[in-house]
């Protein structure tokens, strides 16, 4: 299969961009979905040891990508805070 895409590629040498544009497509996208496993606080792959790791989040921690108007630094905690108690 790998031969028969080199072999359109030679031929049809306007493929080259096609190809480029989709590989980064797609490895963009395996990045984005392994950055959300890996640091989105909505995972938790400890559950034992931190069962809800939203709750650790402060007012001043940014999670999200991107942030249009927002600083972060000068955020203050405006709720409660609530805490699991699983095991008096």
């Amino acid at each position: 299969m790998l031969l028969q895409i080199l072999g359109q590629v030679k031929k049809h040498p306007r493929l080259i961009s096609l190809f480029v544009f989709i590989g980064a497509g797609g490895t963009g996208a395996r990045l984005y979905i392994l950055r959300l496993a890996l640091f989105n606080p909505d995972v938790s792959w400890d559950r034992k040891n931190n069962p809800e790791p939203w709750n650790k989040l402060g007012p001043n921690d940014q999670y999200k990508l991107f942030s249009v108007n927002t600083d972060y630094n000068k955020l203050k905690k405006e709720g409660p805070e609530f805490r699991m108690k699983c095991f008096p």
